[in-house]
């Protein structure tokens, strides 16, 4: 508890670190937007390339995947059943589900490495790499199935997966390693360089995305979105953890993995596709808080 305690109090103080800044516009309200656009494409795949380019991938790292695919995909499911039983309005039953499925990827490669180190780290970078694609796909086709907008073809799916510099990284890393390229060391330094400042830069941007007086929305559907994304997510990626036999290391990343608040980003893809913009911002806001809760519960329980 004591170990989960000290890896927890650093990340979310710089979290909470980000939102005091924002409210003293230091060092202006304009800086922020762009140092995350900074971390965004550039210190956050510089760090995937630097630990998955010299990785030591596991011989179960298939199912470990699988795990945290099925997890999500079945998560859905459960949220559509609900919905159909209790339904809400379309537009914000795409927020309940991107809230009950994406992650903060900032959060959770912060949280990897200060709780498990560089193994955690790596882990989580191999769930990133399908993760994220996989995740795009399942949202872009739940607001194609609960809108109307005319953005959402097959096109729009595919580019908002080649152009994620996360994913291009992922797989600039894995490309590097499998095929045994060496990096001069000139580029290995300049790359951990730009890692080391990947995390701290992007939890204070995390901190400056919260808006805490948009917690007005409905409190059935966030309810709804955090149960999914808290207990649901979690559970199901427990169980196939166990079903697969994964190691202790593995279903402890696949925990933290399950209970991550959602991602900021998830706010941009419902404006452009007709999401409910007060809802998301209101889940963001909700899971970013209580996220802590959660993450000292189960890891508790599971490490």
């Amino acid at each position: 508890m004591i170990h989960i305690f000290s890896a927890l109090i650093p990340v979310f103080s710089l979290i909470l670190i980000g939102y005091f800044f924002k409210r003293i516009s230091f060092p202006s309200n304009e800086f922020w937007p762009m140092a995350d656009k900074l971390t965004y494409f550039v210190l956050m795949p510089s760090l995937l390339i630097y630990k998955l380019s010299s990785a030591q991938f596991h011989a179960d790292s298939i199912n470990f995947v699988l795990a945290s695919l099925l997890a999500i995909f079945f998560t859905m499911v459960v949220l559509i059943i609900f919905n159909k039983f209790s339904p809400t309005k379309n537009s914000s039953f795409t927020s309940i589900v991107q809230g009950g499925i994406r992650f903060n990827t900032y959060v959770f490669l912060a949280l990897s490495g200060s709780i498990f180190g560089d193994e955690g780290l790596i882990l989580s970078a191999i769930i990133l790499t399908f993760a994220i694609p996989f995740i795009n796909i399942l949202c872009v086709t739940i607001f194609a199935l609960y809108s109307d907008n005319d953005k959402l073809d097959f096109k729009y799916l595919v580019k908002s997966i080649v152009t994620n510099p996360l994913i291009i990284a992922c797989a600039i890393g894995a490309g590097i390693n499998f095929l045994e390229i060496p990096l001069h060391v000139s580029i290995e330094n300049l790359l951990e360089i730009l890692s080391k400042a990947a995390l701290p830069m992007g939890l204070l941007s995390v901190g400056f995305a919260l808006v805490l007086k948009e917690i007005k929305s409905a409190k059935k559907d966030l309810i709804i979105t955090c149960i999914g994304k808290f207990i649901v997510l979690p559970l199901l990626i427990y169980i196939f953890g166990l079903y697969f036999e994964l190691s202790d290391i593995m279903i402890a990343v696949l925990v933290l993995f399950g209970v991550l608040p959602t991602a900021p980003s998830s706010f941009i893809l419902a404006r452009q596709l007709g999401g409910n913009l007060e809802l998301m911002t209101s889940i963001i806001t909700v899971q970013t808080l209580v996220s802590a809760l959660f993450i000292i519960l189960f890891l508790n329980y599971f490490i």
